[in-house]
């Protein structure tokens, strides 16, 4: 390795380039920005104010908080559903008054004139949500004629009966302990703000109505084919809405314990601003009751913050509306750019100097050199079959293989030209074993670890393991489950290629090339799955050793074959075996004289393995380029090669003429015949093998004859 080669190594794979793109796909990530905005305005008024933080400072700044907060999580909940409430404003004064009006006036007890203020924002929400949800008007506009209206009728009753309210002589503890009372420290306020942003959240986050207000804030057209009943839902954001601004104007009623001509005026461009703020978007369908706490924090600290540096309401006003100017852009250009942002970030390729290997070449000497004996194998349900990735014969030579459409097709002996669909599982079958109760076990690609029973019942047995302490990507979810086998004990060893890419993204894999493969072990004793080994690049077949002490496995993209030992001196440690091989290893499985098979699904090219030492050509290609321009690991020719289990290679096959099975991702040997599947094939080989043990089963040779 040349010192620029290890300069590129340090850099590449020491520097985690990959952690910024894992990071920015988290949905947690929107709350970067207006967390940071959050904590550089507590820190800055907090050291430019002296006592801005102190306790009675705290104790009125909180209760506004609380009455804030409220009139924020309805305009948040509006927001997510595709709306806007320019009414809160109106809503909050006019709740007010009827508490006032409820209590001072009429002397009726604070239940009561806590119902009239309910009373008041649900009418007002009522008719705020049946313009725009039934009648389909423009929320913009219509909130902003029921503010004016409400504004109007609010500013009429304050000065017909201000000064009955102003002369009355109504007293209750229950009142003013509302108002100024606390529970543990707490303003009645801030624990009805807090009481309900939880409710709502959980609403939101985990419950059926709460999925319906975001999908119809995503798109109110699919929202409404998926059968959602669009605009009920829509009605009742504005109610909630409404009522979440009559509960915060019937606190500050019991506050106050009156209402005057500045209540709730300018409280709508206040709650607007606090909701874009914190992130929620203005175009529906991505937001979070918790981003608008944060955004009700910040505007509320830097108006009051203003407000005790002596600057004036036109200082306050000119500053919410740049800062709701920047949130309106930032929200807007990162919405339309984030998967721009992650498509240039994501792809972090890792130097990897391949090593040198033996040549392929038909005629060249060496132990890999390929012949041509897979093009004189016959072709079984040819163009009838598309994508066999695994094949697998039973005890009654009925073989079966996945396809990409998701099923598992079974052809019957003993001339397989007849075939029926066994069962249909979804995503695409990729390895296949069958258990001794001749369950058929499948590793299913973006879904998980599938059983098939004879009544051809579907089972999923596992789709996660336990996440890792210091993974940003949930490397709990089995993303591209591959190859299994089942050992003595029932359990079921099997590879997760990789925990950054899906299936269907293998090149993105392959380019990046990080070493992100696992291997695994389900126990169908308690249903649990753990990780053995990590760190592998494309960790793919796995097979059981004959001896059942230890198991092979094979690591795609770095052409090797491991070993790892179940039981013995070297339990729980991995070796390899076979390294730099010529061609990339698929599933491997037993053969019937003591040695294995495996597959080669590509060979290696020297374009491609000279790309491995340039990561940053690599970085640029994935950045630049349409993917049908990238550079690829070769698999259009590939092949099936014998080896033994000290690692020797005992033969090799391969199509030559390229036209019955140019790549092979499974083989198998039943009864003297090697049986053929591949991922890109639209056919089934089958070949026979010259002194090969007529009668040998994989099903006897695992679980013994049947009786």
């Amino acid at each position: 390795m040349t010192f620029r080669e290890r300069l590129q190594a340090w850099r590449y794979n020491l520097v985690p380039d990959h952690a910024i793109g894992e990071i920015l796909q988290k949905r947690w990530t929107d709350n970067a920005i207006p967390f940071l905005a959050l904590m550089i305005v507590i820190v800055g008024f907090g050291s430019a104010i002296p006592g801005f933080f102190n306790l009675a400072s705290l104790q009125d700044s909180t209760r506004q908080l609380g009455e804030f907060s409220l009139v924020v999580i309805g305009l948040t909940v509006v927001m997510l559903g595709g709306g806007i409430d320019l009414s809160v404003g109106s809503v909050f004064a006019l709740s007010a008054f009827s508490s006032v009006a409820s209590f001072f006036i009429f002397g009726l007890p604070p239940g009561v004139a806590f119902l009239a203020a309910l009373a008041t924002g649900a009418v007002f929400g009522a008719i705020n949500g049946y313009l725009i949800g039934y009648l389909r008007l423009r929320a913009f506009l219509t909130t902003l004629v029921t503010f004016i209206i409400g504004r109007a009728i609010y500013d009429i009753l304050v000065v017909s009966f201000g000064v009955q309210v102003q002369l009355s002589d109504a007293t209750s503890d229950a009142w003013d302990f509302i108002g100024d009372g606390t529970l543990g420290g707490l303003s009645v306020s801030v624990i009805a703000a807090l009481v309900l942003a939880v409710i709502t959240h959980v609403a939101l986050t985990r419950s059926r109505p709460g999925w319906h207000v975001q999908a119809i804030g995503g798109s109110r057209r699919s929202a409404h084919n998926a059968g959602i009943r669009v605009r009920r839902m829509v009605f009742l954001t504005y109610v909630f809405s409404g009522l979440c601004s009559a509960l915060a104007g019937f606190l500050i009623a019991t506050r106050l314990s009156g209402a005057g001509p500045g209540t709730g005026q300018g409280l709508e461009i206040l709650a607007l601003t606090a909701a874009v703020v914190g992130g929620n978007s203005l175009g529906g369908g991505r937001g979070s009751v918790v981003k608008g706490l944060m955004g009700a924090i910040i505007v509320l600290v830097m108006t009051n913050g203003l407000i005790r540096l002596g600057y004036g309401t036109g200082t306050n006003q000119m500053v919410l509306g740049l800062l709701l100017a920047v949130a309106v852009t930032i929200d807007i250009r990162w919405l339309k750019n984030r998967h721009k942002v992650l498509n240039e970030v994501y792809v972090a390729p890792v130097y990897l100097r391949m090593g040198e290997t033996q040549s392929a070449t038909p005629g060249s000497g060496t132990p890999y050199a390929l012949s041509n004996r897979l093009s004189q194998a016959e072709a079984i349900g040819l163009g009838e079959v598309e994508g066999p990735e695994d094949v697998i014969l039973d005890r009654d030579d009925h073989l079966y293989c996945g396809t990409r459409h998701g099923e598992i097709v079974r052809y019957f002996a003993p001339d397989y030209t007849r075939s029926e669909v066994f069962a249909h599982i979804g995503g695409f079958p990729l390895g296949l074993a069958f258990d001794r109760a001749g369950n058929l076990l499948s590793c299913v690609g973006a879904m998980g670890l599938y059983q098939i029973a004879p009544d051809r019942t579907v089972t999923r047995l596992s789709a996660e393991t336990r996440r890792s302490w210091t993974s940003i990507v949930d490397d709990a979810r089995l993303r591209d489950p591959n190859d299994l086998d089942i050992a003595p004990d029932g359990k079921v060893y099997f590879t997760d290629s990789t925990k950054r890419y899906d299936a269907h993204d293998w090149t993105l894999d392959s380019i990046e090339n990080r070493a992100t493969g696992r291997l695994l072990v389900f126990d169908p004793a308690n249903g649990t799955t753990r990780t053995l080994l990590d760190g592998y690049r494309y960790t793919n077949g796995v097979t059981m050793a004959h001896d059942n002490r230890s198991l092979f496995f094979c690591e795609s993209w770095a052409c090797r074959i491991h070993r790892y030992w179940l039981e013995g001196p070297k339990a729980g440690t991995a070796e390899c075996v076979i390294r730099d091989m010529p061609g990339y290893p698929d599933n491997i499985n037993r053969a019937s004289d003591g040695s294995y098979w495996m597959a080669w699904l590509g060979m290696r090219t020297p374009s491609f393995d000279l790309s491995m030492r340039h990561p940053a050509m690599r970085k640029r290609m994935a950045r630049r380029l349409p993917q049908d321009d990238w550079l690829f690991p070769n698999i259009n020719t590939g092949g099936v090669v014998k080896f033994t289990e000290a690692g020797e290679i005992v033969q090799t096959f391969g199509d030559l003429s390229g036209e019955s099975h140019p790549m092979v991702t499974s083989m198998r040997e039943h009864k003297g015949h090697l049986y053929i599947g591949g991922i890109l094939n639209n056919r089934i080989g089958r070949l026979r093998i010259v002194g090969a043990d007529p009668d040998w089963t994989a099903m006897d040779a695992y679980w013994g004859k049947r009786g």
